[in-house]
């Protein structure tokens, strides 16, 4: 895939992320959508001036938008997956900031408050640096990109935090971060909510074009078909559960969009129980075919 393809792929993609984005924020009409290559990563930080710090820095970090441009070459132009770069990242950091909010509001526990005592705000600079940083690994290869994320992360973890945290509490930070880039591959079991979050982020980036699942480019599959049929990821709270994921579908091939990207994922993330999902297809009477998914 050519750059200019990719940029007008990953510029659609961003038009997008208001689906999915946190309420208190809107994302920019798509007329005043910058270029894709230099878009910066936006979030409601609210009056977190640690997390502030910390996109201002990746924002203005060369180093991290060319790895980012590394794992796209990897991911659209030689494998022909969809991007892993900045609008990835963008559409993962809203999601999940949004999620790991609205789980702490109901009361559910970040590790870093309950093990470490630090603060909820602190937590939130955990779950946005690890979305920033979980597909740095797929510069060096798809297979096993969550183990190269690793020691890719853990320089670029400390760099952005570095002033922001004194060196205890930085290195606390960092190795939370890693826990949770560590636990988004679908089998790994995260150990806090914050990996939780992270991981079912991860999953929600899934709208039309957008399949983590990939599929030969051309070919009419069910993999292709179910990928072009989700039209719109809304998170919202339940009412069943404390949050609910909406997910629309032009058509229910986007079920198997459903099962084989988010079930998995959602059902090993320890945050299942908090969250209900339900997928409804435009074009017949609305009905809810997802019901739940329990762990």
């Amino acid at each position: 895939m050519t750059q200019i393809k990719r940029d007008q792929h990953e510029t659609a993609a961003l038009e997008q992320v208001a689906g999915v984005a946190p309420v208190d924020e809107p994302t920019p009409l798509p007329s005043e959508q910058p270029q894709t290559a230099n878009v910066p990563i936006r979030l409601p930080v609210r009056h977190n001036r640690r997390l502030a710090s910390i996109i201002q820095r990746a924002n203005a970090d060369a180093e991290l938008r060319a790895l980012w441009e590394a794992a796209n070459v990897n991911a659209v132009d030689r494998l022909g997956m969809s991007d892993h770069g900045p609008v990835h990242v963008q559409i993962v950091s809203n999601i999940a900031l949004k999620l790991l909010r609205m789980l702490m509001e109901h009361g559910a526990s970040a590790g870093i408050v309950h093990n470490h005592g630090l603060e909820p705000e602190d937590a939130e600079v955990v779950v946005v640096l690890g979305a920033l940083l979980h597909d740095l690994g797929i510069a060096i290869h798809r297979e096993k990109h969550e183990e190269h994320s690793l020691f890719l992360a853990w320089g670029k973890a400390r760099e952005l935090l570095d002033g922001v945290y004194d060196v205890p509490t930085r290195t606390i930070v960092a190795a939370e971060t890693l826990h949770a880039i560590q636990a988004h591959q679908r089998q790994a079991k995260p150990l806090t909510l914050e990996a939780g979050a992270l991981k079912v982020a991860d999953a929600l980036d899934m709208t039309r074009g957008r399949s983590r699942i990939p599929f030969e480019a051309g070919q009419v599959n069910i993999h292709s078909l179910s990928a072009a049929s989700i039209e719109r990821v809304e998170i919202t709270r339940g009412e069943e559960r404390p949050i609910q994921v909406r997910i629309t579908m032009t058509n229910s091939a986007g079920i198997f969009q459903v099962d084989e990207l988010l079930k998995g994922k959602l059902e090993s993330s320890g945050i299942a129980s908090y969250i209900e999902v339900v997928a409804v297809s435009t074009s017949e009477q609305e009905q809810r075919l997802v019901e739940r998914y329990r762990i």
